[in-house]
């Protein structure tokens, strides 16, 4: 039922940015003591139905990162400030998503929204990402949570997120798709939690919680990260 998940998305998100308020002032005040600029960055991703949104973090990365190199981020980029790698460490730049949530334009739980240029090279089986809004977590995001560090090995991050991250990714979300529901949705947050705390427990719960669900062994068997990832084709391909 869409009018509960939205429900649901807002009263989380009103409780959440009210718990949050102190630290994300403290943390808004740190970066702008930095140098002396917005705290928040703001980017155009693509939401539910292919539309354009403006979604907002806590900037993690020098003005105008955007200008200087590519989307892709990796834990060794010079863009990332001292603070921002803090902030990026312990996901704390995505608080502010909580507002995207408030006003409608993503969810609590659901597939992460891509850049444009991004999403104009999805394939068919991709595209139906874009059937519901974005959201804050999901699968991926505990999978992947390590996504920076995966690609500081690389010396072009966004070919290494195109050919080892997005593959899996994106099956990921559409494997949610298939499956959503409320109880998913809470189960999916509460591991979000348990990743910041411990990734090796949140990984395990989610390998069982895919197999409970009847995935694919090769979807199980990259949600437990033991193996190094492989260049793989899209979902489609």
């Amino acid at each position: 039922m869409p009018w509960l998940k939205r429900l649901f998305d807002l009263v989380i998100a009103l409780v959440l940015l009210t718990l949050f308020s102190p630290l994300i002032v403290l943390l808004a005040t740190l970066i702008f003591l930095h140098d002396f600029s917005s705290p928040l960055y703001v980017a155009t991703r693509i939401g539910k139905g292919g539309t354009p949104f403006k979604m907002v973090k806590l900037r993690s990365m020098v003005i105008d990162a955007e200008d200087k190199g590519g989307s892709s981020t990796s834990t060794r980029d010079s863009r990332i400030t001292p603070v921002g790698r803090y902030v990026r460490a312990l996901k704390l730049d995505e608080i502010m998503q909580f507002w995207n949530v408030l006003v409608g334009d993503m969810s609590i739980v659901g597939p992460r929204p891509n850049v444009p240029d991004g999403v104009a090279v999805y394939t068919n089986e991709e595209m139906r990402l874009l059937s519901v809004r974005p959201g804050v977590t999901d699968f991926a995001s505990i999978v992947f949570a390590d996504e920076g560090a995966i690609l500081s090995a690389y010396d072009d991050p966004d070919e290494a997120y195109d050919q080892l991250i997005r593959p899996w990714k994106n099956r990921l979300a559409l494997f949610y798709l298939d499956h959503q529901s409320t109880m998913l949705d809470l189960r999916l947050m509460f591991l979000t939690a348990v990743a910041v705390v411990s990734r090796p427990t949140a990984l395990a719960a989610i390998a069982r919680e895919l197999r409970n669900l009847g995935a694919p062994a090769s979807l199980v068997e990259i949600a437990r990260r033991e193996q190094p990832l492989q260049v793989t084709p899209p979902p489609g391909i």
